[in-house]
């Protein structure tokens, strides 16, 4: 019956970033690095309101307050987000980007960026499942459409610059962010379902469970896109050249730091959710860990060579993490400099000072409760002033991280 049940859940819940599955006997854990007390006193207050399953925010370059709304459904909807103390505005029928996506399990519209030169070239980058007479797969596509046509206009799709095969319908990952080199960077999870049945995660020759890095300003090798020459597996045999790093299991959202850090939300499967400080050909560990834990065997696993997440917390705390960015606004001091991070099924969010150096080994974050809300957090971003966005999946609304009022 558990079984069926679990089966059930997977099949049937439309969540976007993971298949809720049956646990089996979780054992109690009280996390040594979350805060007893919350001294940062924040609020959440809506921008915008009227989409429907946000799965990604990016504000446009060369704006102060003006938002690409990417749903899962789709579409990508361009708008001026309120400001604090007046009222939010309504998300428009008019959308730059209209896909036909498969949207069953957590496939769907999944993430967007604009290229680093995107005020003189237009382009932005769309990842996506087709919905078409092909295998289901992760699509990332070139689009373009200036900065002046945005109201009311139409982007064009340029190019097709990568596929990749999904064997099911969830642990897609979804997000693309430029980094601070230029670099486009491409989080897949392991390709689904549970257990890691494909053995992805450690597979050098798998793009799943991987983090990409490629340059979409070049072309190479019959590809759209060329390889840098420092990514850490080229040249090595059997090893796709693309890949930055590897052992996860399904990166939802992920960030550079102030220092140009990557900094990865890994979502976990049956106890653990984590936050990773990803370097240049790092293991994470999926599957033979989750978290700090042994995964797979379940005692005695390998650790060698393994790195250890900077934060985790049990499923007493949530269920599926989404990763947030750095905080470098100043109308809530006391977030300065620190990485927001929440649980789509528990409201739950924190702030974390990352460790200044993990030379040696990678230490716990101290973190902080911020609170917890009847949201599903599903996105974050931050716009030019530093000042910081969520996404809830179940309302649409688009709200802002204000210092609550006395």
């Amino acid at each position: 019956v558990i079984g069926l049940l679990g089966l059930v859940i997977v099949v049937t819940m439309p969540i976007i970033r993971r298949h809720l599955v049956e646990r089996y006997g979780s054992a109690p854990y009280e996390p040594p690095s979350v805060a007893a007390t919350t001294e940062t006193r924040i609020s959440l207050t809506p921008v915008a309101t009227g989409f429907k399953e946000v799965t990604d925010i990016q504000l446009v370059p060369g704006t102060e307050r003006t938002a690409a709304i990417a749903q899962k459904s789709g579409t990508i909807r361009i708008i001026d987000l309120g400001g604090t103390g007046s009222p939010a505005p309504a998300a428009s029928t008019e959308a730059i980007v209209t896909e036909k996506v498969r949207v069953t399990s957590e496939l769907g519209l999944l993430g967007l960026a604009f290229h680093p030169d995107y005020l003189e070239n237009g382009l932005f980058y769309v990842n996506s499942n087709p919905d078409d007479d092909g295998a289901i797969r992760t699509v990332v596509s070139e689009w373009k459409l200036t900065k002046d046509q945005l109201r009311g206009g139409q982007a064009k799709r340029t190019k097709i610059v990568l596929e990749v095969e999904q064997p099911y319908q969830n642990h897609n990952g979804g997000q693309l962010v430029f980094g601070p080199d230029g670099m486009l960077y491409i989080g897949l999870g392991d390709g689904g379902w549970m257990d890691d049945p494909h053995e992805a995660g450690q597979d050098l020759g798998n793009l799943l469970g991987k983090m990409l890095r490629i340059d979409v300003d070049r072309s190479e090798d019959g590809k759209s896109y060329g390889i840098p020459k420092d990514n850490p597996f080229v040249g090595k045999a059997g090893a796709r050249p693309e890949i930055w790093a590897y052992g996860l299991r399904n990166p939802w959202r992920y960030t550079f730091d102030p220092k140009g850090r990557l900094i990865v939300a890994d979502v976990g499967q049956n106890e653990w959710e984590e936050v990773d400080i990803v370097g240049r050909g790092a293991n994470l560990g999926w599957k033979t860990r989750e978290g700090r834990h042994c995964f797979s065997p379940k005692q005695g696993c390998p650790s060698a060579g393994l790195i250890d997440p900077t934060f985790e917390y049990g499923r007493e705390l949530g269920e599926s993490i989404t990763g947030g960015v750095v905080y470098t606004g100043s109308q809530i001091p006391e977030l300065a400099g620190r990485y927001l991070v929440a649980d789509f099924a528990k409201g739950r969010m924190w702030a974390l000072d990352l460790p200044v150096s993990i030379a040696r080994e990678v230490p716990l974050a101290k973190s902080e409760v911020l609170g917890q809300w009847s949201r599903l957090f599903s996105c974050f971003a931050r716009d030019r002033a530093g000042e910081v966005y969520v996404g809830d999946y179940s309302s649409g609304d688009i709200l802002q991280l204000v210092r609550a009022s006395e």
